[in-house]
């Protein structure tokens, strides 16, 4: 009896470590949203910055409705998505604090950005932070209530 849920934590962990992270601890987040910004100079799209960590709960509820369901088509239509990975508060927390989206409020924290890279609107408050009661219907219901549509 012991066995079955050994084995049953243990197919889950190794599910869980085959899964890449949500957010690439060695990227470049100034470059990455530069390259961002020039891609979405010549389409309908903005830039939208989402500040997290992998080993954030809620970041990880974020990212997966990003992938998947209502939420993926909405934002997959209308941004070009850049993940920055802010690790334990300790990374790219320059480039948060010059969209003035305050960390501290908790993560995940999101800013979108017009095409001349200055942000249109971002979390200050943890919207997100609690992303995993609000699920894919709430995130949904979050952007598509609350963020700008593009122009």
């Amino acid at each position: 009896m012991r066995i079955l849920p050994l084995a049953l934590m243990m197919a889950a962990a190794a599910a869980q470590a085959a899964e890449p992270p949500a957010y690439d601890e060695g990227a470049d987040a100034r470059a990455d949203i530069a390259k961002a910004l020039s891609s979405a100079a010549g389409s309908q799209q903005r830039v939208l910055v989402v500040f997290g960590a992998n080993w954030c709960g809620d970041c990880k509820v974020l990212d997966s409705a990003f992938k998947s369901g209502a939420t993926a088509a909405f934002i997959e239509a209308r941004y070009r998505v850049v993940k920055v990975n802010v690790g334990r508060f300790d990374r790219n927390v320059d480039v948060a604090q010059s969209y003035g989206v305050p960390l501290k409020s908790g993560i995940p924290a999101v800013v979108i950005l017009s095409k001349q890279g200055l942000p249109v609107f971002a979390t200050r408050a943890g919207e997100l932070a609690d992303a995993r009661k609000l699920g894919d219907p709430g995130i949904l219901a979050f952007f598509s209530q609350r963020v700008p549509a593009t122009k």
